[in-house]
């Protein structure tokens, strides 16, 4: 069962997804509340576009249900049409109409008012598409062309016409894979806020766990079609229960085990609580591990003053924008530095190295 499984009762959405295919099984629940942002993150493969599209009803499940606002939309048996089931999906590229006004996408997906002559409901809708496209901050730019927006502004006025049409569930995949960071940074914060400000449920697809802790109450990994975590973002993040959600948040997540209150793993000592006994994982963020030479002048594992040191064999050195992240194994530890220190340091792939870290910096939690 995965850890800090959804809980499926009073959801805006509830689906177990179940899609077999040969060389591959998806077996995924999830559920969101009203109002609630899940984002759902896991490594490529692990099938996170199959789960929105057929929760967008874009593909059959070959096992499990559907369920939007306690109405059944897919099922091995039964499947409602995509535009019935109040359910917009948002992918990394906007599909603007070409051929018409960023006003006239966004009006598209409008319902015409009721009773009104089908002059003014035009009107009608025009005018609050404006008003949508002033909400993703493109005021006064309805009269332009796709062609005329940059990809950022083409996505706004996908978003704008996704919460136009007022959906019961938008979902959300990666829609901004290809844009550049700075403009993904402005999109993140006006997605968050047009998000709480309408009250939308949504389940939002990403790569980047910036995404997740900006815009998400809720984060389920996906590994390999099963849910292997999910939970409160922060918590999932601080409590990581596998080596990919570790990455994730920065954190060496180091498999070792327990004896007479010290955790061991190769070469590595740690104190240990009372309360954990056995197969456990030594938690380690990435910041708090230090190379202190490039000389394997220690004889042993050792721990003082709260501090624990070690000697590692350098199995691979990656370059950052900062510096260089370093891979050791035995257990695998990564450490990172800055430019500077890796010129001091002058370490190559297959040398001997001594690492440290305060054992204060350390979770132990059982395995």
């Amino acid at each position: 069962m995965a850890a800090g499984g959804d809980a499926m009762s009073g959801a805006m959405l509830e689906a177990h997804v179940v899609v077999r295919r040969e060389g591959f099984v998806l077996d995924a629940e999830i559920s969101a509340s009203a109002g609630e942002v899940v984002a759902v993150m896991g490594p490529s493969g692990a099938g996170k576009s199959t789960l929105v599209s057929v929760i967008a009803g874009l593909s059959p499940l070959s096992d499990g249900a559907v369920r939007v606002a306690g109405e059944v939309v897919s099922s091995p048996r039964a499947q409602v049409t995509p535009q019935r089931r109040g359910v917009v999906l948002l992918g990394q590229e906007p599909h603007l109409f070409p051929h018409v006004s960023a006003r006239d996408n966004v009006a598209f997906g409008m319902s015409a008012p009721d009773g009104r002559a089908r002059a003014a409901a035009r009107v009608e809708r025009r005018s609050r598409a404006e008003r949508a496209l002033a909400e993703v901050g493109l005021a006064g730019v309805g009269h332009r062309r796709p062609a005329e927006l940059s990809g950022g502004q083409q996505q706004r006025v996908a978003l704008a016409r996704a919460l136009a049409t007022v959906p019961r569930v938008l979902l959300l995949d990666e829609p901004f894979t290809a844009l550049d960071p700075v403009t993904v940074a402005d999109l993140r914060r006006m997605l968050a806020e047009r998000l709480r400000a309408a009250g939308t449920t949504a389940v939002f697809v990403t790569h980047d766990v910036v995404d997740a802790v900006a815009v998400a109450d809720r984060l389920v990994v996906l590994e390999a079609g099963r849910v292997t975590q999910s939970g409160a973002v922060r918590e999932v993040l601080t409590t990581p229960a596998t080596d990919f959600v570790a990455a994730l948040a920065g954190v060496n997540r180091a498999a070792g085990r327990v004896e007479d209150g010290v955790w061991a793993a190769d070469r590595l000592r740690l104190p240990a609580p009372s309360s954990v006994e056995g197969d456990a994982a030594a938690l380690i963020p990435i910041g708090a591990v230090r190379l202190d030479a490039a000389d394997a002048g220690v004889a042993g594992p050792g721990s003082i003053d709260g501090v624990a040191t070690w000697s590692a064999r350098v199995e691979r050195i990656e370059a950052t924008p900062s510096g260089a992240r370093v891979h050791t194994a035995s257990p695998a530890i990564v450490c990172e530095l800055t430019v500077a220190q890796m010129l001091a340091a002058a370490i190559a792939e297959g040398d001997r190295v001594v690492l440290s870290v305060d054992t204060a910096d350390v979770r132990i939690a059982a395995a």
